[in-house]
This record gives structure tokens, C-alpha cells and sequence, in this order.
């Protein structure tokens, strides 16, 4: 059972698929960080100072009633909250990545395409054919 554990987990493919996940979370950890430290700032800077990652709807008010300041202070006091820019968020971070993999499957392809297009090379014919044209070649010249 070891044996065909070892040749399941050492086939190409299941390497191959180890090294995209690791390599998944750490593009997720980079968009995560380039949507909420580099993109995000400046469009809330143009919007009047508007953090989005504060952006919530309170749905139903926490202990002490009022106005909360951050998504945290309303669940701090038990608040129900929609928290909309956390989704904004979570949107610009998925069309980046789905951006991401369109452009690495569309190389893919266009490399898959540029082999498809290279002319075969003509197979040799089989041994038992060449001799057979050699022996005919000989007779003729007879």
C-alpha cells in the first residue's frame, strides 16, 4: 500500500498540482495585499477619504445603540453588519486573479498552437518495407 501511495503522490501531474497550489496562495497573499495596501488607497483618497473596507450596512443594532465607527466596534457591541466594501474588496481581488489566469492559459495556448502548427516529420517507414524495396530494387535491376 506504501508502494502505490509513493508512485501515486510521485506521478507529474500530482507534483504539478503541488506546486500550483503553493504557488496560488502565495499570488492570493500578493493580490490580497496589492487590492488592499496599492489599489484601494488611492480610490478611496478620490472619493473623499472613504475606506472601504469600512464600508457596512448595520442590520441590526449591537448592545449599545448608535452609530459605529469601524466594522470591528459593530461586532465588538454585537451588531449585525453587511459588510460591503469587505465584498468591493473581495470582487477586485477575484477579477485580478481570474485576469491573471486568463493571461497565463491564453500564453498556454498560443504555445500549444505554435507546436500544433511545426510539420511532422515523416516517420520511417517499417524495416520489413525497406527490405521489401530493396529486394524489388534488385530484381529490376536484373
Amino acid at each position: 500500500m506504501l508502494k502505490e501511495f509513493k508512485e501515486f503522490a510521485m506521478k507529474g501531474n500530482m507534483i504539478d498540482m503541488a506546486v500550483g497550489i503553493v504557488i496560488g496562495a502565495a499570488f492570493s497573499a500578493i493580490v490580497s495585499s496589492m487590492v488592499d495596501d496599492i489599489i484601494m488607497p488611492p480610490i478611496g483618497l478620490l472619493l473623499g477619504n472613504v475606506d472601504f473596507s469600512e464600508i457596512f450596512v448595520v442590520l441590526k443594532q449591537g448592545t449599545p445603540e448608535g452609530a459605529y465607527a469601524t466594522v470591528q466596534a459593530a461586532k465588538d457591541a454585537g451588531a449585525v453588519t453587511w459588510n460591503v466594501g469587505l465584498f468591493i474588496n473581495a470582487v477586485i481581488k477575484f477579477l485580478i486573479v481570474a485576469f491573471a489566469l486568463f493571461i497565463v492559459v491564453k500564453m498556454v495556448n498560443r504555445l500549444r498552437r505554435k507546436e500544433e502548427e511545426k510539420p511532422a516529420e515523416p516517420t520511417a517507414p517499417p524495416r520489413e518495407e525497406v527490405l521489401l524495396e530493396e529486394i524489388r530494387d534488385l530484381l529490376k535491376s536484373k
